[in-house]
């Protein structure tokens, strides 16, 4: 089975035209993944290549437009290639023998106040080296004709790998002891696909059989009766966070209860600011606007999380009247009119992504959040639910 997209390394490739990315890419990769020319501005568009490169393991390389496309659809190409910013891990900036320009100059002091691990490697080594002062981490090299090129290019990737991909965290098993026994509450609504659990909750099964704990997964119908059979209670009870108020009249107040989506606030942005962005529901005030961000594009159904049951909590919880806006994709939208913005699960992309977002948020000054905590806290059970990381 293939690694899944938002658990890859994600590697952007940068530069200007005709420095060499693409046959940077290919030779990378052993594969002709990108189309490469003399003309100036062949690439159009970011092209993605996943793979599995020893021993880092799944990535996913991003090649992007040349920067320096100073043309009406290159402006276009550039402002697509400045968007993958926020989505990637860690970055590679290609130059020649002419060294870095402003473009890069420019590119590398973003990735600085991402604080996004980065590469420098000069190609064309073979023509002509120009030491690069002032940075770290360069490598030199010749596409056409380094033999150790991609032993070189690996072995200063791995020096750059971000801790939380090096050392990648749990969702749920560093919460709970070894052979203890975690009640995961999964309904079957009309968002559960067919034949099939959705993505979070898959994940948390796998860490926690990873972790050597038991997982006992129920129905919030079954719920009580599963609590009942147990005869030690269980160590944490995780649910849907649709069910949640459901759910903790069921579990004893002497059980840690929490949901998929807040573990997921852990794993894949910073719990700590979005309890704190949900704290901002009260301040607000008829007439304000609440963006949801959404990861991904998906077909919303009747009684849809983002575009109907969190609208009407927030509604319910503040008797305000809100105007509620809901932006998918990877693109972030302009914040500036907005006075809260609660992102989803983000169980369709990465880390780097989620805490980008919260970084432009708080610059903005905008509390951000997520759908777990908001749910929660329109529910009055945050402190419950956020209990077990306090330990």
């Amino acid at each position: 089975m293939k690694a899944l997209k938002s658990m890859r390394l994600q590697i952007g490739v940068f530069g200007r035209t005709n420095v060499g990315k693409s046959s940077f890419l290919n030779r990378v990769t052993n594969q002709e993944i990108s189309i490469v020319s003399e003309i100036a501005g062949t690439t159009t568009d970011v092209v993605e290549k996943s793979m599995e490169l020893l021993p880092v393991g799944p990535v996913t390389f991003l090649d992007t437009a040349g920067l320096d496309d100073a043309t009406e659809l290159g402006e276009k190409r550039v402002e697509k290639t400045m968007k993958i910013v926020n989505r990637i891990d860690v970055a590679v900036v290609i130059c020649d023998y002419n060294g870095l320009n402003d473009y890069e100059k420019e590119l590398i002091q973003k990735f600085e106040e991402l604080k996004i691990p980065y590469l420098i490697v000069e190609n064309k080594c073979d023509i002509k080296k120009f030491e690069i002062p002032d940075y770290k981490n360069v490598l030199y090299t010749s596409v056409k004709d380094d033999d150790n090129l991609v032993f070189k290019f690996k072995d200063a990737l791995v020096r750059l790998l971000p801790d939380d991909f090096v050392n990648s965290p749990k969702i749920a098993g560093d919460l709970v002891p070894p052979q203890s026994t975690v009640i995961l509450v999964i309904p079957i609504d009309k968002e559960a696909p067919k034949g099939r659990i959705i993505l979070p909750q898959v994940q948390t099964i796998r860490d926690l059989l990873d972790s050597d704990c038991l997982s006992y997964v129920v129905k919030e119908t079954e719920l009580k009766q599963a609590i009942e059979n147990l005869k030690t209670p269980p160590a944490l009870v995780v649910t849907d966070s649709q069910a949640f108020k459901q759910v903790s009249e069921i579990v004893p107040e002497s059980i840690p209860l929490t949901s998929f989506s807040i573990l997921f606030a852990r794993l894949k942005g910073d719990l700590d600011e979005f309890v704190k962005g949900a704290e901002a529901i009260d301040n607000l005030k008829d007439g304000d606007c609440v963006l949801i961000l959404e990861s991904c594009t998906h077909h919303a159904i009747e009684d849809d999380i983002g575009r109907v049951k969190i609208p009407n909590w927030l509604r319910k919880k503040t008797g305000k009247n809100l105007v509620i806006h809901n932006y998918a994709g990877h693109d972030f939208p302009d914040i500036k009119d907005y006075k809260l913005i609660i992102h989803c699960g983000a169980c369709m992309t990465n880390r780097r992504e989620v805490l980008s977002r919260i970084l432009i948020a708080n610059q903005a000054g905008i509390p951000i959040t997520n759908y777990g905590v908001v749910i929660s806290y329109c529910l009055g059970i945050l402190p419950r639910a956020v209990k077990i990381f306090t330990k």
